[in-house]
């Protein structure tokens, strides 16, 4: 089950509202993580980057292949996880924790609107080989 206080896109990123704000913290998904394996580096853009809903935001690598991560929405990057560049095994750890990405502005609410809440993330993982 994946957690109900978020929503996610199709790529397997999740991002989260920070209370009283216009800012998400955005992660990728257990599922993600657990199908790509041990987490050996992740590259991820440096704060002030302006990234568009979809658009490519970095690359992460792991024992078995190298997947590109996507902005499930459109703003700008305010913080990187200091913690993921020297310990990218938190994101196998705790995905939905201390293994988060980045913090970014939220430009246009309606594109966090039209994510997938958890039941219907869950719902498309049901359908996947």
């Amino acid at each position: 089950m994946t957690p109900k206080d978020r929503k996610y896109s199709q790529e397997h990123e999740w991002i989260m509202i920070e209370p009283q704000s216009n800012i998400g913290v955005v992660g990728i998904t257990d599922y993600a993580q657990d199908k790509l394996g041990d987490v050996v580096f992740i590259s991820i853009p440096p704060p002030d980057t302006h990234l568009d809903q979809s658009q490519k935001l970095g690359e992460i690598e792991s024992v078995k292949t190298v997947s590109d991560l996507f902005a499930p929405i459109s703003g700008r990057v305010l913080e990187v996880n200091p913690s993921i560049t020297s310990q990218p095994e938190l994101i196998n750890q705790d995905p939905y924790g201390q293994g988060w990405l980045l913090k970014m502005t939220l430009d246009k609410a309606d594109e966090f609107e039209n994510l997938l809440t958890s039941d219907e993330y869950d719902a498309m993982l049901g359908q996947q080989p």
